[in-house]
């Protein structure tokens, strides 16, 4: 066990943010979680509940105080968009005296993350996480209402990750030595198709349900009548038509990092049934 430390989370309400202050917890580390709304924060208590907004880094300060550590996003702001206050984040953090940085990859360049390597006053890492686990809960409603899973390219691969697997490398990343400038591409420990991953969660729930494999076409209008903007959608087409070889290759990189295999689709499954049953 590392000496104990005090790390600021940004992102801290968020799919991976909750990870990474979970982690730091149970490795008996102090966590100050940072939010635009504290009220809704709700984490466990121990936590250091601060407010803050990175797109406003002055206002910052006092949540650095005394801390070592810090994990950052790309994004910000009430319309998350790609910060631009990088460079003055980092010179109030390490006149703070932060030491290491952790930024969660954003998948693709980003002014904030351009910004964290650029800087060789701190040891910085990369989180580069392949797809989340979590985006499995996508599929719940239809499932729940029908039985089915619509989707297409059902014969994708993909190393998708627990997110409590990204928490926990990045909480080896910003209390231990050995991390700095590198890139950890974080993975889970098998490769799927998405037939495996509906026949994992009907496993885990004891129920049968039905994929359906989309055309393209299909696909498409489907992710249209849901919302999804056209650059979300022409993303969707390049990663699920075309997976590159990065997100359907297991890294190792958690056993690596924090000494213990990753997590495997079975055992997310079973910690989520219940949203799967209706139940959540």
């Amino acid at each position: 066990m590392t000496q104990t430390q005090r790390v600021v989370v940004t992102g801290a309400t968020g799919t991976v943010g909750r990870q990474v202050v979970a982690e730091l917890l149970d490795r008996g580390h102090e966590v100050r979680a940072l939010t635009r709304d504290a009220a809704k924060a709700a984490f466990p208590a121990g936590v250091d509940v601060v407010e803050g907004d990175l797109t406003e880094p002055d206002g910052l300060v006092p949540a650095l105080e005394g801390v070592t550590g810090l994990h950052l996003i790309t994004f910000g702001g009430a319309a998350f968009s790609p910060l631009e206050t990088g460079p003055r984040i980092l010179e109030l953090a390490k006149s703070a005296g932060v030491r290491r940085v952790t930024v969660l990859h954003g998948g693709a360049p980003t002014p904030l993350e351009d910004a964290v390597r650029a800087d060789d006053g701190v040891d910085w890492t990369v989180l580069m996480p392949v797809e989340f686990m979590a985006n499995a809960l996508e599929w719940a409603d239809g499932i729940v209402t029908s039985g089915e899973v619509r989707e297409p390219f059902v014969d994708r691969l993909s190393a998708m990750v627990h997110e409590s697997d990204i928490g926990a490398v990045a909480a080896v990343a910003l209390t231990e030595e050995g991390h700095g400038g590198q890139e950890h591409v974080i993975t889970g420990p098998d490769v799927l198709t998405v037939g495996d991953k509906v026949r994992t969660i009907a496993a885990a729930v004891g129920r049968d349900i039905t994929l359906v494999e989309l055309t393209e076409e299909q696909a498409v209008a489907q992710w249209r009548a849901a919302g999804l903007p056209e650059d979300t959608i022409g993303f969707l087409l390049m990663a699920y038509g075309d997976t590159p070889e990065v997100g359907r290759t297991v890294s190792g990189t958690v056993e690596k990092v924090t000494g213990r295999p990753a997590r495997p689709f079975t055992r997310w499954a079973a910690e989520h049934a219940d949203a799967f049953t209706g139940q959540s």
